[in-house]
């Protein structure tokens, strides 16, 4: 089993800590947070007073953090964690960041011979506590090799992107699509039911037909169609609505730097921009749905 450093023990990455601890793996962990030290501590994991002492005699390094700058700040720069990591140590970055800042540290990680993946996740919280995450990953093919079986006990599904910021522009083409397919969804649940439509009934009848989707299979926005999903729950739970439009900006800045016409995408943006601004942004993204019936 392995030596392994954790760095970001939030939502997702206290779970996916914890999931390593459960494979048998020694996990040392850090957060600016005591209590999520505190829990990986009663996992069976070990907590560190800072990323450096965390990093301390691991060849291996996980991080999950909440954006670029962050991810930016932790391996960059005469001070940044690469400077201390030892050669020959795999980085494995889960992060959702923009693709060009995964390429910088991709190419930072490669001048102090430490080979890296940037590996962001898809399945949200339930995804990462049950250990069923999809990974996206970019960098060099033979490093996903070394790295499968530390992937394998967070995840369920490793997919390789390609090179070096290849999983970041997976995930960001991934969440622009989520988040399309709900707003879609959300928009024509609320049109049946103000017709006169049973939402459970509805939403059977598109999800075996051709506007079936994901939202609908698993996700369905409308509270009480499915009980298990965070519209039954006050919209609690799940993948926040400003995590989302950070996805979502991300994705805009992907097309941007291609030239690439995204007018679903920019929508998309613009509606979750407005939850945000509505006082939302803690509520899972589904909430979207209140966009139509509120």
């Amino acid at each position: 089993m392995s030596k392994i450093a954790f760095i970001g023990l939030g939502h997702m990455g206290l779970p996916m800590a914890c999931n390593l601890v459960k494979a048998g793996h020694e996990v040392s962990g850090f957060d600016l947070v005591p209590s999520a030290l505190e829990q990986l501590v009663a996992a069976g994991g070990k907590a560190s007073n800072s990323a450096r002492d965390a990093i301390e005699g691991v060849q291996i390094v996980v991080s999950m953090l909440p954006a670029s700058r962050h991810v930016e700040g932790l391996y960059l720069g005469d001070d940044g964690l690469l400077s201390y990591i030892q050669a020959g140590s795999l980085v494995l970055e889960c992060s959702t960041i923009a693709p060009d800042a995964a390429r910088k540290v991709h190419a930072a990680a490669a001048q102090m011979g430490i080979e890296m993946l940037d590996a962001p996740v898809s399945g949200g919280t339930a995804g990462a506590a049950a250990g069923t995450l999809t990974f996206m990953t970019g960098g060099a093919a033979a490093t996903l090799e070394k790295a499968r079986e530390i992937l394998a006990a967070m995840g369920k599904n490793i997919f390789h992107a390609g090179p070096a910021g290849a999983g970041q522009v997976a995930k960001v083409c991934n969440n622009q699509l989520l988040a399309v397919h709900m707003l879609g969804t959300a928009e024509a649940m609320a049109l049946g039911v103000a017709n006169g439509l049973d939402p459970s009934a509805l939403a059977e009848i598109m999800r075996q037909s051709s506007g079936g989707n994901w939202s609908l299979e698993k996700y369905n926005p409308w509270p009480g169609v499915m009980e298990n999903a965070p519209a039954s729950h006050d919209y609690s739970g799940g993948f926040a609505t400003e995590l989302m439009t950070k996805d979502l900006g991300l994705a805009q800045e992907a097309a941007q730097s291609t030239g690439s016409s995204t007018p679903m995408g920019s929508l998309a943006l613009q509606l979750y921009r407005l939850m945000i601004k509505q006082g939302k942004g803690k509520l899972d993204f589904s909430a979207v749905q209140k966009l139509f019936v509120e």
